[in-house]
This record gives structure tokens, C-alpha cells and sequence, in this order.
């Protein structure tokens, strides 16, 4: 096995070599060629240059190293040959792994986690972001300190209970970073609690909200910025989202709607961002709708939209059990042939609420628009509501809410027929 050279294209930075172990036996979501070429899109992202890449077979995961003997001599010599000073290996490595392949190839080493991490940390661009973005950093770092003071003294003095220098500046480190984790949960803590008021407010709010989803670089933001005129940073990039944005939308029989850009989902996401961002995901779960923007493009786009189901299924939806509606929005057919397209066109009439769109050139958008405003009024029923006389809050929120068929007043109350959702109703009964 000898890795072979590959253009570094216009990215500037750090030369790196990419490795993707391939482990006999264990189920991936998509082939290694399809993680490999996910992996460069990676470094791109952050703008490291990849000199050289490698798929590697791996029979028998080794606990110290990951990979064979041969396998690391042979990505050692792709290092000198190519002059790399990073080795970004797409799987996650133990911290031992880590410090023992740093050791055999002289040059930094990070695991995919260590990469989006550093991804994040670039792209994040409000204060929640920065918060959740440093304590998933934070917790990835606590169980590796031990390789930034490999060349401290290790052994132990005195009476056998004291440590030496290193493991002494070992545990100082430790102990500042559980206090920083324990700053950020408490103002994440206070983040969450103003979100979930924010939600609240909304909840309240006539307005439906609208939540975007899908694989990073599907094309979310694209679409986001050609539904309502925002300016949103929207690159061919992965992770150019990172911290959601609302704005209003027009939608027909709705006097407004709110839609929502969220981040980008990904294969094996760091577990650490999971949890940092769960506040924001959060957001998608409380939405009246989602839309699933798919890159139809992509060779992997089935694999993609099982990625992305299977994080809202984390997130307590179910897209099978339809709790939430779900349009798929199928982007990029601009980028398709005419027998592609004339497939993907028979397979959109067999599948119930997919539209097929171009987020670039506008196509679609606009039966895109009318099915959002299809699903969010479908469901609707006439519910007889009896008012007291001089209670203006709930009739009004009646006026916004609903569409009243009817309206008589006797000596007593206000009696009117209404149209509207069960999820309007439920939050009149709620005033």
C-alpha cells in the first residue's frame, strides 16, 4: 500500500495526509470511498490542504495504534514524502491511539471529532455558539491532557502519595477545565431558559414556524435565503451554517409564517456537539412543520436521509409516525441530466410530500411555498366557541388564529364558529 498524491486544489494551511480505515466487520452507513471524499470536503472546510490520501483495511483494530505495523510505516513515509505536518484520520482514536501515532509519524494527528471540533470552534459565530462549541471542546480535551505532558517527570516521590511535576500539572489543568465546564452548563443553562421563553412567545405568536433540516451542504441556506431575502452566509462548503437564524416568510392564507435555518446534520457526529447543541435543536422539534432539504445530487442522498432521520429520531420525532409534517425538498436538480431527472420526477409522484427543487435558480420554490401552506392548514376542523361578552383577548386571538366562519352575540356571550388547527385550539384553551 502506498499513498498516493492528490491535488490540493486552491486550499491553503496545513499539508495534510487523510486516512480512512475501512474495520472488517463493523456496518457504515455509506462505503469508504463515499467517507474518504467526505473527509476532504472536511478539511477543506477549515482550509487545510490534503497532499496525499489513503483507504485503509483494517482486519483487527489494534488498542494501541488502530493499525497495522505496515500501514503505519506506510502512512509515515506519505508524511516525510509529501512534507504533511497533520495526519487526520477519519474514525475516532482513543487518546493512546492518538499519542502513539504522533509519536510514530512526528506530526499532529486528530480524529474526525478533533476535526469538527475545530470546524465549529472557526464557524460559530454567536455567543451561544462559541458556549457550546467551547464546552464540546472542553470535554473532548479533559480525557487527552495526558498527551500534552508526556515529557514532564512522571515518577512518583516522597512517600508514594504525592505525584510528580507532570502529574501535578496534570491534575492543576483538570481541575481548571471541570470548572469552566461547570461556568458554561450554567450559562448554557441560562441560554436554554431564554430560548425555551423565546419558544414560549412564539407558541403564543398566530405564526407557524417552519423548520429547515438536512445533510450539511444539502443547500438549506440557499433555499432559506431564496424564500425570504435574508442574507444568510450560504457556501459550497460543509458546516457554513452553524448558529440558526430566523426570518418571516409569506405563505398563501397565511397573513405570516417564520422559517428557520438550522445546522447542518452529519454522519457520526461528535457526541460532545450533540449535546452542546441540543438547545438549538430543540428548536426543530417545537416547529408546526419541517422541510427536508435533500441533495438529490449527491451519490449518497439515501444514506444522507437516513443520517438525518436518525438525529430526529434523537430529538423524539418520529418521521414515520408523522407527529411532525415533513416535506422533502429534492435540491440541486438543476445540477441533474434529463434521464435523472425524468426518474427523479416519476419517484417524486410516488412518495407523498416531495417537492423537487433548485434552491440556486428559484426553481420549484414556489409549489415548494403552496405545499408548506397545504400541510400546515390540512387537519383543520370548525370548533363552537362561547365567549364571555368582554372577553377581547381570546376573541382576538380567535380573529388570528382561525378563520371564523360565524359570529352571534345574545344577552350572555359571544358565540362563534371557527376554523383552525388542533394545535391553534390547544393553545386557546391554554389563554
Amino acid at each position: 500500500m502506498t499513498a498516493h498524491e492528490v491535488s490540493s486544489g486552491a486550499a491553503t494551511g496545513a499539508r495534510a495526509v487523510l486516512v480512512c480505515p475501512d474495520v472488517r466487520g463493523r456496518l457504515y452507513d455509506r462505503p469508504a470511498p463515499a467517507r474518504l471524499s467526505e473527509l476532504r470536503g472536511l478539511a477543506a472546510a477549515i482550509g487545510i490542504a490534503p497532499v496525499a490520501e489513503e483507504i485503509l483495511t483494517v482486519r483487527a483494530v489494534r488498542p494501541a495504534s488502530l493499525f497495522g505495523t505496515g500501514q503505519i510505516s506506510a502512512i509515515g513515509d506519505a508524511v516525510v514524502l509529501h512534507d504533511a505536518s497533520l495526519v487526520i484520520v477519519d474514525g475516532a482514536l482513543s487518546p493512546l491511539q492518538q499519542r502513539n501515532l504522533e509519536r510514530a509519524w512526528a506530526c499532529k494527528v486528530i480524529d474526525r471529532t478533533g476535526l469538527i471540533l475545530e470546524i465549529f470552534g472557526e464557524r460559530a459565530a454567536t455567543a451561544e455558539g462559541r458556549l457550546q462549541v467551547e464546552l464540546a471542546h472542553l470535554e473532548y480535551q479533559q480525557s487527552r491532557l495526558v498527551r500534552s505532558w508526556t515529557h514532564l517527570e512522571r515518577q512518583r516521590g516522597g512517600f508514594g502519595f504525592l505525584g510528580g511535576p507532570g502529574e501535578t500539572q496534570i491534575e492543576a489543568d483538570r481541575r481548571m477545565i471541570r470548572q469552566r465546564i461547570g461556568r458554561l452548563r450554567r450559562e448554557l443553562d441560562q441560554v436554554r431558559r431564554t430560548r425555551t421563553l423565546h419558544r414560549e412567545r412564539r407558541w403564543k405568536a398566530p405564526w407557524p414556524v417552519i423548520a429547515l433540516v438536512g445533510y450539511t451542504n444539502a443547500g438549506k441556506s440557499t433555499l432559506f435565503n431564496r424564500l425570504t431575502g435574508a442574507g444568510v452566509k450560504a457556501e459550497d462548503m460543509l458546516f457554513a451554517t452553524l448558529d440558526p437564524t430566523m426570518r418571516s416568510l409569506s405563505l398563501p392564507g397565511f397573513p405570516k409564517a417564520i422559517l428557520s435555518d438550522t445546522v447542518g446534520f452529519i454522519s457520526d457526529l461528535p457526541t460532545q456537539l450533540v449535546a452542546a447543541f441540543r438547545a438549538t435543536l430543540e428548536e426543530v422539534a417545537e416547529a408546526d412543520l419541517i422541510c427536508h432539504v435533500r441533495d438529490i445530487h449527491a451519490e449518497e442522498s439515501r444514506a444522507e436521509r437516513d443520517q438525518v432521520y436518525a438525529v430526529l429520531r434523537d430529538l423524539g420525532i418520529d418521521p414515520e409516525e408523522g407527529s411532525v409534517p415533513i416535506v422533502e425538498a429534492w435540491n440541486k436538480v438543476d445540477l441533474l441530466d434529463s434521464s435523472e431527472r425524468a426518474a427523479l420526477e416519476d419517484g417524486s409522484r410516488v412518495e407523498e410530500n416531495v417537492v423537487l427543487i433548485s434552491a440556486e435558480t428559484g426553481e420549484g420554490t414556489d409549489e415548494l411555498v403552496g405545499k408548506f401552506a397545504d400541510l400546515l392548514s390540512a387537519g383543520e376542523r370548525v370548533y363552537a366557541v362561547a365567549l364571555a361578552l368582554d372577553d377581547g383577548r381570546r376573541r382576538a386571538f380567535l380573529h388570528e388564529h382561525g378563520q371564523v366562519i360565524s359570529e352571534t352575540v345574545d344577552e350572555e356571550q359571544r358565540h362563534m364558529q371557527v376554523r383552525m388547527s388542533g394545535k391553534a385550539y390547544g393553545r386557546f384553551t391554554q389563554l
